[in-house]
């Protein structure tokens, strides 16, 4: 398992982390959309505290994190109903 040493750059201040080769570029593009998320709250809202922009940042992601949750259960809630549906059939075939 290879691990790098990388440096994250959130809002002012740099993360030094060790991750995985292979989520290299999936850690540094998280980076990037919390940094487009503190500069999108502090244009749009006129924040300066870091505090309140971290804070609106994370509320802000878990709730897409909430809604992508209730879209999967949703979906397997379908997809379960689906493979029911198929295998009652199938039994009354075979």
């Amino acid at each position: 398992m290879d691990t790098l040493s990388i440096r994250i750059k959130i809002g002012d201040r740099e993360y030094p982390m060790k991750v995985k080769a292979e989520d290299e570029a999936k850690i540094r593009r998280a980076g990037k959309l919390i940094n487009d998320k503190l500069k999108r709250y502090r244009e749009e809202f006129g924040l300066d505290d870091r505090q309140d922009l971290l804070a609106m940042v994370a509320f802000d992601c878990m709730v897409e994190a909430m809604e992508v949750n209730e879209v999967n259960t949703e979906d397997s809630e379908q997809i379960t109903a689906a493979l029911s549906s198929i295998n009652n059939q199938l039994k009354s075939v075979l």
